[in-house]
């Protein structure tokens, strides 16, 4: 029998893949007594949790006990997405080993920049 193993990083949270050579792509180096002195550390965010849980507003219950689940939860999304480059604090990481590979748990809170990478088209290369 097969299992497939899902990690799935709840609420708030972002699973990082740690960058050890603190250089990012976009030519951003943080010298070794910035790792060391200030504790942050640099890593490529690998998945986003579903964000901050918010109560739905629009809904008035006059008997709380008598609540249903029928809607879903709601969520304020993160600032954070797959495949950015996150500068984030170190000390606010937990580190966890999945699948042979290790990662850190790190809190949206924590992390204090984001270095995202898009392609943009130039006019010269669309042909025109």
């Amino acid at each position: 029998m097969k299992t497939q193993r899902k990690l799935i990083i709840v609420g708030d949270r972002v699973l990082i893949e740690p960058d050890e050579r603190m250089e990012t792509r976009a030519g951003l180096f943080l010298p070794p007594t910035v790792k060391e002195k200030d504790k942050v550390l640099g890593g490529r965010v690998i998945k986003v949790g579903p964000g901050y849980p918010v109560n739905d507003i629009s809904v008035v219950l006059e008997e709380p006990w008598k609540q249903t689940n029928t809607e879903p939860i709601r969520y304020i999304p993160l600032q954070a997405q797959e495949g950015d480059y996150a500068l984030f604090l170190k000390d606010a990481g937990i580190e966890i080993e999945f699948e042979e590979k290790k990662y850190l748990i790190v809190p949206h809170s924590a992390i204090l920049a984001l270095i995202r990478t898009t392609i943009v088209e130039d006019e010269d290369d669309r042909g025109f």
